[in-house]
């Protein structure tokens, strides 16, 4: 076996037009509709549980001293709970908005996809 006409052919493929099919689109454009609520409800909830994080640090004196720490780590405990308990229905929302706003080109292009097979 010739590796150098296989390393050439390799090299070649790379630097070679390709063709966009169908399913490459129908992928992207479902990749539009999902990706910002994923982005975002992976971001919030990061955020939100290190808050909370937070919060429980302040509340148990593993930082800062004093009745003042446990008062400020309860509030801010707090409101990390609320942002990690409305971190999945925003992220539905989200969601939700993507799938209205691409949803009629992706059905179009794949009923198209299931009408050619």
């Amino acid at each position: 076996m010739n590796t150098d006409k296989i390393y050439a052919e390799q090299i070649a493929n790379e630097y070679s037009k390709k063709e966009t099919t169908k399913v490459k689109q129908l992928k992207k454009l479902d990749a539009k509709a999902q990706n910002p609520a994923k982005i975002f409800g992976y971001t919030f909830g990061i955020i939100s549980s290190l808050v909370l994080g937070t919060g429980m640090c302040l509340a148990m004196q593993v930082i800062g001293y004093g009745i003042g720490a446990i008062i400020a780590g309860c509030v801010i405990g707090i409101i990390g709970i609320i942002g990690c308990a409305i971190n999945y229905s925003l992220f539905k929302k989200i969601q939700e908005k993507g799938k209205n706003k691409y949803g009629s080109d992706i059905l179009k292009l794949a009923k198209e996809i299931a009408d050619e097979q």
